[in-house]
């Protein structure tokens, strides 16, 4: 009994050993099974679908465990009930040294806000000539004091000057803003009249001016009247072959000239300029009269007259960007601008582009009309029309550089005058609306409003003049008309820069609601034959059609 007992005891050990060590082996199994379900990701699972409606709408299944394993993160599936292997740690390192994806950067925005100076030798120049111009105007002015403060010829010739000259010139000047102001509101109230109102006036009152000026039978002023009916004459050929352009500018005009009515005080700028103008050609008036009392008046007088050409023009222009801002901000962007910062701006930033485009652009237009003149001639002299063709393709090819619808990128990009001319031609070729833009008569219009203004300014002056002292008829003729000019062109920049707009706004987008199918429908009918207009001369027939 007593050596029994020890072999049950060893016995009853065995088993619990044999029983523990087949708990450790199950215990084992269990978790290498469940080693290989993590990996495998067969657990069970509480599944959990997450509707995600904010991005993409797409459905997906978040896999939430019941007992989560620093080692096994949430599992994600998209868009179907497969389940993904959740990567291992090795995999996790191997992922991590894959390279992120980065979205491709999207083209930028041309700014609207351009802060750089554009032209600036062109400033430059500008700002040195007007230093000089200040400071003779002064000088001359202070000589024609001094003049008249003497007791000599010179204080005889200079009191008459001042009895005889300067009241016609001052009426003048009043005449012509007042001119001004009334031409631009009947054009933008009544389009659809004044287009051939304003083609047929210009030449009724320029035959008449130079009809008045031959009847005071004195070869200077029979010389000025000469120039003014041979003008006349050519207005009146020129009003006949539009004749049929004038329905399609009116309807460009109304469409044009619509957005003006949302900017109330988008005449400011020219109220400005004007006045600032009629001061500049006052001071201007009275440095002539001086220069009488000094060295080589002619020369003196023909510099002033440069001068006074290049201000004026740059005070158009500077409106012109003005309002060219004002309006394509609204085409472009919806917006509606401050007129006051649009103007300080063109004053300042864009001051460069306005001097060197009021050098060039009407000298370049200027040659391309006579070019195209030469090209309407027929007649056997091949050496002629040969050169006149020649001449014709340099001044196209010169117009891509320098055009007056460069203003309008000029003004709402801050680009410089030469790469704004040629990004706008490129963008009327791009849309292929050469021919529309080509054909517009809106510029003509403005012009010839300038000429109108100026005929009446002869008209009143001469007449007067005629009556207190003959012999000053043909120089005050010339100033005047050139003062009624200047001063009508600065305040016709408002419907020249809100065509300029539309057509430009319109090639850079041709989708936006704003415009209508006016340039489309002129556009299929030119491309379809079934436009009247008689087209602008490029080439002469004679190499249109070699047979």
């Amino acid at each position: 009994m007593g050596a029994a007992e020890p072999v049950a005891e060893r016995e009853e050990e065995e088993e619990v050993r044999e029983r523990n060590e087949r708990r450790e082996e199950e215990e084992e199994e269990a978790e290498e099974v469940r080693v290989k379900d993590l990996e495998k990701g067969e657990v069970g699972l509480e599944e959990k679908v997450v509707r995600d409606n904010i991005n993409n709408g797409e459905e997906f299944q978040l896999s939430m465990m019941q007992r989560l394993n620093p080692t096994n993160p949430l599992r994600v599936l998209v868009q179907n009930s497969t389940r993904v292997t959740t990567p291992s740690p090795s995999q996790f390192s191997q992922h991590s040294t894959q390279p992120r994806f980065t979205p491709t950067p999207q083209p930028s925005i041309t700014t609207l806000n351009s802060r750089s100076y554009t032209n600036k030798i062109s400033l430059f120049l500008f700002l040195v000539h007007m230093i000089i111009a200040i400071g003779l105007v002064g000088f001359l002015i202070f000589k024609g004091v001094q003049g008249i403060l003497q007791a000599s010829d010179v204080k005889r010739k200079e009191m008459k000057v001042l009895k005889f000259y300067l009241p016609q010139v001052e009426a003048a000047s009043f005449l012509s803003i007042t001119l001004a102001f009334a031409w631009q509101k009947a054009l933008r109230e009544w389009p659809k009249i004044m287009v051939p109102f304003i083609l047929w006036s210009s030449f009724v009152l320029s035959i008449s001016a130079g009809i008045l000026l031959i009847c005071f039978q004195k070869p200077p002023t029979d010389g000025i009247g000469v120039c003014f009916i041979a003008f006349a004459i050519g207005n009146g050929l020129y009003a006949c072959w539009v004749t049929q352009r004038m329905g399609f500018c009116s309807r460009v005009l109304i469409k044009a000239l619509e957005p003006v009515s949302k900017f109330p005080d988008i005449n400011h700028p020219i109220y400005l300029m004007l006045g600032a103008g009629f001061i500049w050609m006052s001071l201007w008036i009275l440095a002539v009269i001086g220069a009488l009392n000094f060295y080589f008046p002619p020369l003196i007088i023909i510099l002033l007259v440069l001068s006074l050409c290049w201000t004026a023009e740059v005070m158009r222009n500077v409106a012109n960007i003005t309002v060219s801002r004002v309006i394509a901000l609204y085409y472009l962007r919806g917006m509606q601008s401050n007129t006051q910062f649009c103007f300080q701006r063109a004053l300042t930033k864009n001051l460069g582009s306005a001097c060197l485009g009021s050098l060039f652009v009407p000298t370049i237009e200027a040659l391309r009309v006579v070019a195209r003149a030469l090209n309407l001639l027929e007649g056997e002299d091949e050496f002629m029309f040969s050169c006149a063709h020649c001449c014709l393709n340099v001044m196209q090819s010169i117009f891509r550089y320098g055009n007056s619808w460069a203003y309008v990128q000029i003004a709402a990009y801050g680009k410089g005058f030469v790469r704004a001319s040629q990004d706008t031609w490129g963008l009327f070729e791009r849309q292929e609306i050469v021919p529309v833009v080509d054909a517009d008569m809106t510029s003509s219009i403005c012009f010839l409003t300038g000429v109108c203004s100026g005929s009446i300014c002869v008209i009143v002056a001469a007449a007067w003049t005629a009556r207190v002292h003959q012999s000053f008829t043909a120089t005050i003729s010339l100033l005047v008309f050139f003062i009624g000019y200047l001063m009508t062109r600065i305040a016709m920049a408002v419907p020249h820069a809100c065509v300029g707009c539309y057509y430009v706004c319109y090639a850079e987008n041709p989708d936006n609601r704003i415009f209508d199918k006016t340039i489309k429908d002129r556009l299929q009918m030119i491309q379809t034959g079934r436009d009247v207009v008689v087209p602008t001369p490029r080439n002469p027939r004679r190499y249109n059609n070699p047979t």
